[in-house]
């Protein structure tokens, strides 16, 4: 059913807690896992600037992939790294068509409790645009 399931890390709590998830799919269908890190695309201006360092750095990307690697790898999972760069939301919807992923496992970071949230939301942003279903770890 899911032969190919993409998971999207960033560093953050709530990607970790949805490891168990992704964890628990994996082995019951013994998918081919892969995961994602994007290296968010440079803002214009000193003003806007709220990337997180992790996710604007190249190296601590490859970091954060190397230790979900290794995660995963003492579950007796082999998880295949990608990096990208570009706007999260799109990079993810890209990949998972480029890939064909039949599933896409998401921590959610609760920012979408109010209307402005929601629009600001990578999570509301990849469950519009996925081109496959998209499982969202609260």
């Amino acid at each position: 059913m899911f032969k190919t399931v993409l998971f999207p890390i960033d560093g953050s709590a709530e990607a970790r807690e949805a490891t168990d998830a992704v964890i628990n799919i994996v082995q019951t269908y013994g998918s081919r896992l892969i995961l994602l890190s994007v290296v968010e695309e440079q803002l214009a201006t000193e003003e806007d600037a709220t990337i997180p360092d992790i996710m604007a750095s190249p190296e601590a990307i490859a970091q954060l992939l190397q230790k979900a690697q290794a995660l995963f790898r003492e579950r007796g999972i082999q998880a295949e790294a990608v990096e990208r760069q570009g706007k999260p939301a799109f990079t993810i919807c890209d990949v998972a068509d480029e890939l064909a992923a039949d599933l896409i496992i998401m921590g959610c970071r609760g920012m979408g409790l109010t209307e402005e949230g929601l629009a600001d939301s990578v999570t509301y942003r990849v469950i519009n645009l996925s081109p496959c279903p998209v499982l969202i770890v609260p």
